[in-house]
């Protein structure tokens, strides 16, 4: 029986950020969600149930607002680094939820970690 792209994507999202959770307990993640016409990125403190840092295409300021490319990916990238380090964020893990790694995600993750993220 085949499993439609929606099912794949979920099964896919949640080995991805099980076994996260299991290797890099205690660090906040970085959570990654791209739509068709977006890509929106978040630090979050899974312990406490808080955000602590987010960006997204969306915001005008970046000016990418309603792009969704790589050089969209890579300005919100450096965003969310610029933003998690004010607020006391160096080390995190990426979640790329059920998101490949490639092209806008991989633009975001690279960007992020330019900007001193580590992950």
């Amino acid at each position: 029986m085949a499993n439609s792209k929606r099912d794949l994507f979920l099964k896919r999202r949640l080995r991805v950020r099980n076994k996260l959770r299991k290797m890099n307990a205690g660090r906040p993640r970085l959570s990654v969600h791209r739509s068709n016409k977006n890509i929106s990125v978040q630090v979050i403190d899974d312990v406490n149930g808080v955000t602590l840092a987010a960006a997204s295409s969306l915001e005008k300021d970046l000016g990418v607002a309603g792009k969704n490319n790589a050089e969209a990916a890579a300005k919100v990238g450096a965003a969310i680094a610029e933003r998690a380090r004010k607020a006391g964020v160096e080390e995190c893990y990426f979640d790329r939820g059920g998101f490949l790694f490639h092209g806008k995600v991989k633009a975001l993750a690279d960007a992020a970690r330019e900007g001193g993220l580590k992950f």
